[in-house]
């Protein structure tokens, strides 16, 4: 875990001011987060908490004696781009761990915390929004921290801590306060819970102690869970909101939430809105990954001061960050979702007809990873604006685990050909990280080294 702790801090932060310009949405990020520093008021179409993060950023990174180099006054102030992406890059760093221990939660198996690390750690969308100032990195932070708390209250050995529970509203009162669909972490826990209240009640209590995180689940009582999971995220949220309301007055709380639905409402969809518009049932594929940065240099072109300097006489080349996915990790993830709710809608169908049947262990993989990315992934459904593959990123956390759960279970196979496939799947998604890592981290390519990671028309 150490390890990988710190390959993904250093991915991270290595080269992290390399472009000297704002980057896709740091237009707006990146200046608002300056903007709480500097008094001045904005409106934005979403939530504050995210911005608050970049701002605490710039305001410590002054303190820190990095990376001085280059300057641009693009936020409305003399900063270094290290200074408004560094709070990104240090909390995307913990992820990969974040994960682990969520995994270490669910059933107690190091290998399988490890390599759910491994994995998270492989993504690439993850690496890339974790190295720009963007908003929906904290989204996902906020709310992974809030489903590792409420298994550490709940899955103790005694009684749940309540404490902890505490500690996980405030943490999903978080993530929604960075942006509303961030309120999917919490749905998903909410749909886990009633699960296992609708388990315990189709089927009798001794059969439930096959499964005890089940039996521990069902047995949390409602008022309880609606306190520290309803109440407590309501208060935080609701917190959250006081700085950027005190800096921009002409909107209340109620009105601030009627003018960014309003916004989000009338926002439309389509390539006409925005190239990079995919649709949700795409993100499964990754159809449509998002340019977030394209420049070329080198040859004749002119010295771009965006750019980092080039040996001389460089051939032309090519500076390219796509937010995409590790292409093995997505497809092999998306594979093992699916496999894994479809299993357990058939043993629940099961179970339905005959509630005596035994429970058997991946019923409670299933039932969490499956109702956690349901719930972050379906109510996209019903979104009528303008979406993009990153608003995919809390549900894939969650295939990831899916991917590293069927791995596990065939590195402790008695079976041959499992324990090869296992290590095949390793393999890919190591190898496909490595290929695809020039394209994450913006690295200088030639345009025949770009083509060839452009495997579809859609990725262009």
């Amino acid at each position: 875990m150490a390890a990988i702790f710190a390959v993904s801090f250093a991915l991270r932060f290595w080269g992290l001011s390399r472009f000297n310009t704002l980057v896709f949405d740091e237009i707006y990020f990146a200046k608002f987060g300056n903007h709480y520093l500097t008094q001045t008021p904005f409106f934005d179409a979403h939530p504050p908490l995210g911005k608050y993060m970049i701002a605490l950023g710039i305001w410590i990174g002054q303190f820190l004696p990095f990376d001085r180099d280059p300057i641009d006054d693009l936020t409305g102030s003399l900063l270094t781009p290290w200074a408004y992406r560094w709070s990104n890059a240090f909390a995307g760093s913990f992820l990969p761990i974040i994960v682990g221990a969520i995994a270490y939660q669910l059933n107690r198996r190091r290998s399988f915390a490890l390599l759910a690390a491994s994995f998270t750690a492989a993504d690439g969308f993850l690496l890339v929004e974790s190295r720009y100032a963007l908003i929906d990195l904290f989204l996902v932070f906020f709310g992974l921290l809030g489903q590792w708390t409420f298994l550490r209250a709940v899955l103790k050995p005694e009684e749940p801590d309540w404490r902890w529970l505490t500690l996980a509203g405030v943490f999903f009162g978080a993530a929604a306060s960075v942006k509303w669909n961030g309120l999917g972490f919490w749905l998903g826990t909410i749909a886990v819970w009633i699960a296992a209240k609708i388990w315990q009640w189709r089927r009798s209590l001794p059969s439930m102690l096959t499964v005890p995180p089940l039996q521990k689940l069902a047995n949390l009582k409602v008022f309880p869970v609606l306190f520290t999971l309803i109440v407590i995220p309501a208060i935080a949220y609701s917190l959250f909101w006081i700085p950027h309301i005190q800096l921009n007055p002409k909107y209340d709380f109620i009105e601030v939430h009627d003018q960014i639905f309003g916004y989000h409402r009338r926002l439309g969809n389509g390539s006409d809105i925005h190239p990079y518009c995919s649709n949700w049932l795409s993100w499964v594929v990754m159809w449509r990954p998002v340019l977030y940065y394209y420049e070329k240099a080198g040859g004749d072109l002119p010295v771009n001061p965006e750019l980092p300097p080039l040996p001389e006489n460089s051939p032309p080349v090519i500076f390219a960050v796509h937010a995409m996915g590790n292409p093995m990790l997505s497809w092999l993830s998306t594979l093992a979702i699916f496999i894994l709710i479809f299993a357990i809608a058939y043993r629940c169908w099961q179970h339905w007809r005959s509630p005596q049947d035994s429970a058997i262990a991946y019923d409670w993989i299933g039932i969490y990873l499956g109702g956690n990315y349901l719930a972050n992934w379906l109510p996209w459904a019903i979104v009528t604006r303008c979406t993009f593959l990153y608003h995919y990123m809390s549900a894939s956390v969650f295939s990831f685990m899916a991917i590293a759960w069927f791995v596990d279970l065939w590195l402790h196979s008695d079976r041959p050909y499992l324990r090869v496939l296992a290590i095949v799947a390793i393999g890919a998604i190591a190898i496909a990280f490595c290929f695809w890592l020039p394209v994450y981290l913006g690295l200088p390519i030639s345009l025949k080294q770009w083509q060839m990671r452009m495997w579809l028309p859609s990725w262009i």
